[in-house]
């Protein structure tokens, strides 16, 4: 939609939507989550639904992925771009784990829209793709930042390093969700971090 065509008013509500309907997404998942079920947890009408969001649930699943991606990166930064050091590291898994926490329950939004995409909308799973794809070549970057400092070894594989650490991170929430706890997750992220350390070439790595 194009956004001259809607008022500051009508922003407000399209984002009203967009965020009440990734709440019903981690509460009920994408089977459990209809149009009915949006309208009624955002007081708005059919007709309003489809103003905002003409191509129905496959858009407003397609939009809500591309913010909940967006709240994600945000909520690591500065530190995500700034992996040069292990502190910048530490700080970053900091502020992962703080991002999870505030959602007020242990899953992450974008692997449970990952896990259930490709059983109902191909460029859903495309959104979802590209949204890992650029957490992954985020944390690539930082390894190789670290390489470039002389702090890792410049063997390593920092793409392999990355995808590590993002299964690690969808695992420990797997592990944290039914304990409702945060060692899991934080257990997880340490195990992941494992490899970066071991090619530590300088003697400053704390672990």
């Amino acid at each position: 939609m194009e956004e001259k065509r809607i008022t500051d008013r009508g922003r407000a509500t399209r984002q009203r939507i967009i965020e009440a309907t990734g709440e019903q997404i981690l509460a009920s998942g994408i089977g459990g989550t209809t149009l009915d079920t949006v309208r009624a947890a955002t007081l708005t009408s059919k007709s309003q639904l489809f103003h905002y969001f003409p191509g129905g649930k496959a858009e407003l699943m397609r939009e809500v992925a591309q913010w909940e991606a967006s709240q994600l990166m945000a909520a690591q930064q500065p530190h995500l771009n700034d992996l040069g050091t292990w502190e910048s590291w530490t700080a970053w898994r900091e502020a992962l784990v703080d991002y999870y926490l505030g959602l007020g329950r242990w899953a992450c939004p974008i692997g449970s829209l990952a896990t259930q995409a490709a059983m109902t909308d191909p460029d859903l799973e495309g959104v979802i793709a590209q949204s890992m794809d650029s957490w992954r070549d985020a944390l690539a970057s930082g390894v190789i930042r670290m390489q470039a400092a002389g702090h890792v070894h410049p063997g390593a594989d920092p793409v392999r390093i990355a995808i590590v650490i993002l299964a690690a991170i969808q695992g420990g929430l797997v592990m944290s969700q039914p304990l409702r706890a945060a060692w899991p997750l934080e257990a997880a992220l340490d195990s992941a971090l494992d490899p970066l350390h071991k090619a530590a070439t300088d003697g400053t790595d704390p672990a």
